[in-house]
């Protein structure tokens, strides 16, 4: 990417071409903004998703393959957030960090960002195969399979992340990319291509590919436990298309200016501020998945509120009794019997336990 970071937000390098068209105010704008931003992303982010990976890991009804990837998702998610304070030091700091520090945070900022997106994808795979495929895929679809393509999900994150970071070096205060002089016009560009094309258009073309099977199949389907399942997974790719579609576009902008398609001063302050921005905005994406869980999915909100009469029963020094209301409870038994009245490719296997 062209803006792989906070880093290139705050990076001014003083050419001749720079000199004409000085961008001072956007990085001095940035120095402001972002440590307030990231600190929001930051907090939201790692309680969001902390919630998330306790709500998965700590039921004790039988995993799906479903939860394995929303798991995945959520440490990703949370290997991304947990770089944050390092760059918000970095934007208020001068001293910069040692050189182990800049790559290894480098590191886990794309790996995360990557294996986000590389998981969202594989949930509307996972969505195609369960509805559309169901009777081709139901074997397959099993806890042990999913955890396998997870493993090769992450080796896919840190080899698409490692040109996006290999390069980088801590440069006196600074930690950026220094590349060798052979690679210093294409290595850029080649960054921002690997960034539209594997970490946007292809999964937007896998998802839509998906989605508009999944929804082709469900309006034969009337099974209500089913649809609801799939609105979680769906706010969850439509969200993944509002964040970061802007900073896509900002991306390919990006890659035209670095062979002199603008040559206008004003345009290219606007671009650089335009990039900043969508980037701030793309980036606070991970905190929005768990957003949609408390939305759209029932026993997530249960849960959550479980979680809080607990904490409410230490802090108080007492014990507090859950039990679920009589409409949870014909909810429950309305669920089991929709259930098993589906049809064949609509099995209780599918539906995650946040749903």
């Amino acid at each position: 990417m062209s803006s792989p970071s906070p880093e290139s937000d705050l990076d001014f390098v003083y050419d001749e071409e720079a000199e004409a068209c000085n961008e001072g105010d956007i990085v001095a704008f940035g120095a402001l903004f972002l440590p307030i931003f990231y600190s929001f992303v930051f907090a939201f982010g790692l309680v969001g998703n902390l919630l998330v990976v306790f709500a998965l890991t700590n039921s004790r009804k039988p995993k799906s393959i479903t939860d394995i990837y929303l798991l995945n998702l959520a440490l990703s998610d949370l290997l991304f957030v947990t770089t944050l304070p390092f760059w918000i030091h970095y934007v208020v700091s001068n001293q910069g960090f040692s050189n182990a520090v800049c790559k290894l945070i480098t590191a886990f900022f794309f790996i995360g960002l990557f294996g986000g997106i590389f998981f969202i994808t594989i949930i509307s795979i996972d969505r195609y195969l369960a509805i559309v495929l169901a009777a081709n895929s139901m074997r397959n679809r099993t806890v042990q399979h999913g955890v396998t393509i997870s493993l090769g999900v992450w080796a896919a994150a840190i080899l698409v992340a490692a040109p996006q970071f290999m390069f980088t070096k801590q440069k006196g205060s600074e930690c950026l990319g220094s590349y060798p002089q052979v690679l210093q016009d294409i290595w850029p560009v080649l960054r921002n291509v690997e960034a539209n094309v594997l970490g946007f258009l292809l999964p937007l073309l896998i998802m839509s590919y998906c989605y508009f099977r999944i929804i082709w199949t469900l309006f034969s389907c009337k099974n209500r436990k089913k649809a609801r399942a799939i609105k979680l997974i769906f706010l969850v790719v439509v969200m993944f298309f509002l964040f970061w579609t802007p900073y896509n576009v900002m991306i390919f902008l990006e890659t035209l200016k670095l062979f002199r398609f603008f040559s206008s001063c004003d345009v290219k302050k606007d671009l650089r501020l335009a990039l900043s921005v969508t980037e701030t905005v793309a980036f606070g994406h991970c905190c929005l998945n768990p957003l949609i869980y408390v939305f759209a999915g029932e026993k997530f909100r249960r849960y959550l509120y479980h979680l809080y009469r607990k904490c409410l029963a230490i802090l108080c020094g007492g014990s507090v009794h859950i039990h679920f209301s009589p409409s949870e409870s014909q909810s429950s038994r309305r669920e089991s019997v929709l259930s098993s009245n589906s049809p064949h490719y609509m099995s209780d296997g599918d539906t995650s336990i946040l749903l």
